[in-house]
């Protein structure tokens, strides 16, 4: 079963190019976009994210600041960095990496991020923008899918796109910004029934499960659009996506959602730094 293969390495340096561009012109009126991210304890994962932002940052001239802190940071520590991250002009986004540690509440956390500078789109007014479809920031990598799914050409309008997985950083966002692009939304979780049935409806299917070869080339119609989101190890140790790669070829991992899950983690910034601060 072959699905459409996208290169999201490639799709990602393209739009890299165009935000680079983008930020040398704000430059050039005085202005760098300023992105601040804030890591608290030592999840390896985490750190690699960390690590692969600060490096994209660097590489299109996007000032970044990133504050580590300790697993023991306590709730008042946190939210007194993010209210001086607040404050800063030169600050345009601000980022806090989950997971967090258990003993700090994510809700209270995010919601204290000002809502101008939430380049995650996490913070409840933006997520409740998002619903409405008057939203300025969304989600990362649904944004990094919609831009994968533009680069195959294909018009999302009125097709049916099966999103499997609703957690709240890309099943449910993904979801909605499918429907406001017209497209007829279909969400699949741990109890939906005869999950097979359902995806082989879809002309564009976005797997965010989390389990390694979850989905196969019999879940999948002929020539749909398929987007893995899963970022898993296999058996062997290797890391690999939701999907079954040899069976339904979709966009790789690694090397597919990822890069453009940070490429529009740094739009949003340039997209902040260009409303916050340029003048009339």
């Amino acid at each position: 079963m072959s699905a459409r293969i996208i290169d999201g390495k490639a799709v990602a340096a393209r739009c890299r190019a165009e935000l680079k561009a983008r930020t040398e012109e704000l430059k050039g009126e005085g202005i760098t976009p300023g992105l601040a991210v804030i890591l608290v304890g030592e999840d390896p994962a985490s750190q690699v994210y960390v690590r692969n932002k600060h490096k994209a940052c660097d590489e299109l001239g996007i000032h970044s600041e990133q504050y580590t802190l300790p697993g023991n940071t306590s709730r008042e520590e946190l939210l007194s960095l993010i209210a001086e991250l607040n404050g800063r002009e030169e600050i345009d986004g601000i980022l806090v990496q989950l997971p967090l540690p258990g003993h700090l509440d994510q809700k209270e956390i995010l919601s204290a991020i000002d809502p101008a500078k939430d380049v995650d789109a996490f913070h409840p007014q933006n997520v409740g923008r998002i619903v409405i479809g008057d939203y300025f920031f969304a989600p990362c990598t649904p944004s990094g899918i919609l831009t994968l799914i533009d680069s195959t050409g294909v018009d999302m309008t009125g097709k049916e796109c099966v999103i499997i997985g609703r957690s709240n950083i890309v099943g449910k966002p993904m979801a909605l910004l499918a429907l406001h692009r017209n497209a007829t939304v279909t969400v699949c979780h741990s109890k939906t029934r005869n999950l097979p049935e359902v995806t082989r409806r879809a002309d564009i299917l976005i797997s965010a499960v989390g389990k390694a070869g979850f989905v196969t080339g019999e879940m999948v119609k002929p020539g749909a659009v398929v987007i893995d989101v899963g970022m898993n190890r296999n058996a062997a140790g290797k890391l690999c996506g939701d999907v079954d790669f040899e069976s339904v070829s979709p966009a790789p991992v690694p090397g597919g959602v990822g890069p453009m899950t940070i490429t529009m983690l740094l739009r949003s910034t340039v997209l902040s730094a260009r409303n916050r601060r340029k003048k009339a």
